[in-house]
């Protein structure tokens, strides 16, 4: 079937969003900003070998093409500049993705101060560190000597809470350290956070779990008796399955033997074929009954005849309501407190790995947090066995706060794909319907998966696993309508997402792709009718209040002040959820840059001649209806480190943010 586009229509195919004539800037001249570059692509840009003129942006003085600096003054710096148009060879050497990038900042482990003496109230004595090896500073003195200075007089988790757990680390720490390296409470707020009994942030990995992960002990008997049930039964299918192929073929040999001998007509030997009373027939049929009984010695299972009742599993309505897609790097916990407030009603955290997370491993077990805010939530699982994905569902179920899993069947990155986890498991039907079947076991909580339409574009082939998924006991099943060769080009297949919601009902199944509005979502519902919700992705990146919009049936003209407020809602929630020392300010800058990779795609309502945006629409270079409107929309990430500095402070020395996109380097 080929893929249409209801979202985006026809009369955008080009791809070029329409931006009324006074917004537009015509004289644009493309330079490249060498801090966005990486090592091997500033000596492919080299200024012998560049074409366009470049810009010192330490002295805002004009470079020409030899190199020679312009008088300010001069007449010719007066002149507008001569737009030029890059060769194909330029193009070229900024083309893809910055592919493993390094972290953007390393804090220097010689300056940190010891945990022990972090956060200590005056009046309290500190407990003595018992790491002997530990190589952290332990004189409190000579840390307030060395501390960086702040980057502004409000804590935001003092003000939240009373206490800053990060002490005398803060980067806002004026206004709650004393002189002398205390820590200050506000006794009335500290003693109402702590009276609520549980912290916002919820499913934190315990020491205790950690270690269990990691030394093997914890107790997994569940899911390996799931397993191994799950393997016997699959496996006594597929010999009797080989067994009536064998008895099969030998009947059609005999069959064929018997009929030049006999000369029979060609009813007597469909006839013969298929009698019950064939001598081969009857042979083969008591060798598949001997096997069959062999392996199937001791209890016999029936997990594939007898399914779990409906009233020992959670149940979700999930019919009409809007979800946020697993944005892997971006849909961390501070943003989806932001979609939250917009109005998203089921969240689920990033993409994690299975195999990490039996390891115990810190860094894969940050997706699995979650706000107290977020009352419909699940965490996505990418595994390519059933051994790994059913262990992880019960660790999961059995210590998070989580009310559903998710199954990975969309990741099209290629680490991923040629394992076999993510959009590999389409070219796996066994697998695939082992660990739908094994995990949907090991749970009390809904199962749901999401997929892509196949691998190869043109080629649909999600169609064909609808079925096992309504059988097999799934939840809630999402379509993203694009194959994994696709990636994000293209426009969504609303025509097949629709088709497989015919397939899976009565299993309620959510369509992804393309939504960037009100508009888009209402041609979505009222044209499909068998498709039961709506996933949406880069649209909530882009403009996060979609939410807003489609519950309440609008198209919002933000101002550039109301997005800025939201990404400073945003930066606080961060340094709530990464800290607010130095790391977890850069850890919260990191993450907000990633943001503003999607954010600044966003084309304000008011410069539109025919709103609303389209998600595949690129405008020209425009200018907004104010300096902070201009700057936001600035493709490149000079600029969007420019709004974080405005945020977060001037950024570290040494600091080196690469965009995901090369192209991102040109201003």
């Amino acid at each position: 079937m080929a893929a249409t586009s209801v979202v985006n229509g026809g009369e955008t195919d080009k791809g070029i969003a329409r931006i009324k004539p006074e917004f537009i800037v015509s004289d644009h001249v493309p330079h490249l900003a060498e801090n966005c570059l990486s090592a091997d692509d500033k000596k492919k840009f080299s200024s012998t070998s560049r074409d366009v003129p470049a810009v010192d942006e330490a002295k805002c003085d004009l470079i020409d093409e030899s190199g020679e600096k312009c008088d300010s003054k001069s007449e010719s710096s007066l002149e507008p500049p001569q737009k030029k148009r890059l060769s194909k060879s330029e193009k070229k050497k900024l083309r893809g993705q910055n592919k493993a990038r390094p972290p953007p900042f390393k804090v220097n482990r010689d300056v940190i101060l010891c945990h022990t003496l972090v956060d200590i109230l005056e009046g309290e004595e500190a407990v003595p560190c018992s790491n002997a090896r530990c190589t952290n500073m332990h004189d409190v003195k000579a840390f307030m000597a060395i501390r960086p200075q702040d980057i502004g007089t409000t804590c935001y988790n003092f003000e939240v809470r009373g206490r800053c757990p990060r002490g005398l680390t803060c980067r806002y720490g004026s206004c709650h350290i004393t002189n002398d390296g205390f820590n200050k409470v506000n006794k009335t707020l500290w003693e109402k956070f702590s009276s609520l009994g549980t912290l916002p942030t919820q499913n934190i990995l315990s020491k205790e779990l950690q270690v269990a992960l990691r030394k093997r002990t914890y107790d997994f008997k569940k899911s390996e008796n799931i397993l191994e049930k799950t393997k016997t039964v699959q496996l006594s299918k597929g010999i009797k399955r080989t067994i009536d192929d064998e008895a099969k073929t030998k009947i059609e040999v005999d069959t064929t033997t018997f009929s030049s001998n006999t000369a029979k007509s060609v009813s007597d030997l469909n006839g013969a074929s298929t009698s019950l009373n064939h001598p081969k027939l009857e042979e083969i049929k008591k060798e598949s009954e001997d096997v069959q009984s062999s392996i199937k010695m001791g209890p016999v299972s029936d997990e594939d005849i007898v399914k779990t009742r409906i009233p020992e599993k959670k149940m979700i309505d999930w019919r009409g309501k809007l979800a946020m897609s697993p944005l892997t790097t971006v849909g961390n916990l501070p943003f989806r407190r932001i979609c939250k407030e917009f109005g998203v009603d089921i969240t689920c955290g990033e993409m994690a790995m299975a195999v990490p997370l039996l390891q115990g491993m810190n860094q894969e077990w940050a997706l699995v947090k979650k706000h107290e805010s977020e009352d419909i939530f699940g965490v996505q699982l990418c595994g390519n066995n059933p051994y790994t994905m059913t262990k992880c569902a019960q660790v999961l179920q059995e210590n998070m706060q989580i009310d559903f899993i998710d199954i990975n069947m969309g990741c099209p990155i290629d680490l991923v794909y040629r394992e076999g986890g993510g959009s590999g498991l389409l070219h796996r039907e066994k697998v695939l319907q082992s660990i739908v079947t094994s995990m949907n076991q090991v749970m009390t909580i809904p199962l749901t998966v999401k997929t892509r339409t196949g691998i190869v574009m043109g080629k649909n082939i999600a169609h064909n696993f609808m079925p096992y998924f309504r059988d097999l006991g799934a939840s809630l099943i999402t379509v993203h309508g694009r194959s994994r060769e696709q990636r994000y080009t293209r426009s969504a297949d609303w025509d097949y997402i629709n088709e497989c919601a015919k397939i899976a009902h009565p299993v309620p199944l959510f369509g992804n792709g393309d939504i960037l509005s009100y508009e888009d979502y209402k041609i979505v519902t009222e044209k499909y009718e068998n498709i039961s919700g709506v996933m949406i992705g880069r649209g909530a990146l882009i403009k996060p209040w979609i939410f807003t919009e489609i519950k309440e049936k609008k198209l919002w003209d933000i101002s550039s002040r109301e997005r800025f407020d939201i990404l400073k809602k945003y930066v606080n929630y961060g340094l709530e959820h990464w800290g607010s020392d130095t790391k977890g300010v850069e850890s919260t800058r990191r993450f907000l840059l990633e943001w503003l990779s999607f954010l600044h795609r966003y084309i304000p309502v008011g410069i539109l001649e025919r709103p609303p945006q389209k998600i595949n629409e690129r405008p020209p270079v425009f200018k907004g209806r104010d300096d902070l409107e201009t700057l936001m929309a600035s493709s490149n990430c000079a600029h969007w480190v420019e709004i974080s500095e405005m945020l977060l402070g001037p950024v570290p020395e040494g600091f080196n943010f690469l965009p995901k996109h090369k192209a991102n380097s040109w201003k």
